[in-house]
């Protein structure tokens, strides 16, 4: 396994695209910067209808990659919501998928488990509900179907490195303190590059767990690499994350240093992946 350990000296905040206000000329206002455009995208798998959330930057000329961000096991929360904007922000076009359909969300740790349980008992519905919303985002103007990643926080973590296990045609799969939760029964080659991102202080991963997981990949020859950070705990990249261990009496903690250096590795990977990947797109199936 190769295993990253990165110390936090990063100052607070997250990694955010900016806005400014600028006129035409001096001594007038306008507006520079990106006009994130968001709506509901829904389509159905299995006769099911799930509600994405597709954010993209409408001042954004030209074809840019698509990234598909799964939720934790609470749903589509605002939380994601958020993230896929920032990400559409960024320049990428951004699809929020509902692993859970109907657009349900958990307020209770036993419902979120009980809806996490329910997709990750049946893998082949889970990877066709991944493929019907890349082939529904694909459709939307502006994206570039030859350059697609998925990220995943939790148990959206957990989706994203098994749609790297399933080996679907993906550029780049990043997952923020997800679970390693093996479901893919006949593990294949992943041609793109799988990053583990997860906290060293966390109770609810085993690293043993861990271990075994970044082993399967390397069997198959897919390029892994495990990111742990000190001192940090589950759901170190959600600031509401406190909230909820307050309220059910969890495991998890905020960590703004861990949030924003997890953040950043996963921009790098981006850039590295979407540049390489835009060569390779002719031999991709």
């Amino acid at each position: 396994m190769r295993n990253v350990f990165l110390g936090l000296c990063l100052g607070a905040g997250m990694l955010l695209a900016g806005t400014g206000a600028w006129g035409n000329e001096e001594g007038t206002l306008g507006r520079i910067g990106p006009d994130v455009e968001t709506r509901t995208l829904s389509y159905s798998v299995d006769g099911e209808t799930h509600s994405g959330y597709l954010a993209r930057d409408t001042r954004m000329e030209g074809e840019r990659p698509l990234v598909l961000i799964v939720h934790e096991w609470w749903g589509l929360t605002d939380y994601i919501r958020q993230r896929t904007e920032q990400l559409a922000a960024l320049g990428y076009v951004a699809l929020a998928v509902d692993m859970y359909g109907g657009g349900r969300t958990a307020t209770h740790p036993d419902d979120a488990g009980s809806f996490s349980r329910e997709v990750m008992s049946d893998w082949p519905a889970a990877q066709r509900n991944l493929e019907t919303a890349i082939a529904e985002a694909s459709r939307v103007q502006g994206v570039d179907a030859d350059r697609v990643a998925i990220i995943g926080y939790c148990f959206g973590g957990a989706v994203a490195l098994n749609a790297a296990l399933a080996g679907m045609p993906l550029d780049a799969v990043v997952s923020f303190h997800g679970s390693p939760s093996q479901v893919v029964d006949a593990p294949q080659h992943f041609d793109g590059r799988v990053i583990i991102q997860n906290g060293l202080a966390d109770p609810l991963v085993e690293q043993s767990a861990l271990q075994s997981l970044a082993d399967t990949f390397e069997s198959v020859d897919t390029d892994v690499t495990v990111v742990q950070y000190p001192n940090a705990m589950h759901a170190f990249t959600n600031p509401y994350a406190d909230a909820k261990a307050r309220e059910f009496d969890l495991p998890l903690a905020y960590s703004p240093a861990a949030d924003a250096a997890s953040w950043q590795v996963m921009l790098n990977v981006f850039n590295r992946a979407f540049s390489t990947g835009a060569e390779q797109s002719g031999s991709r199936q």
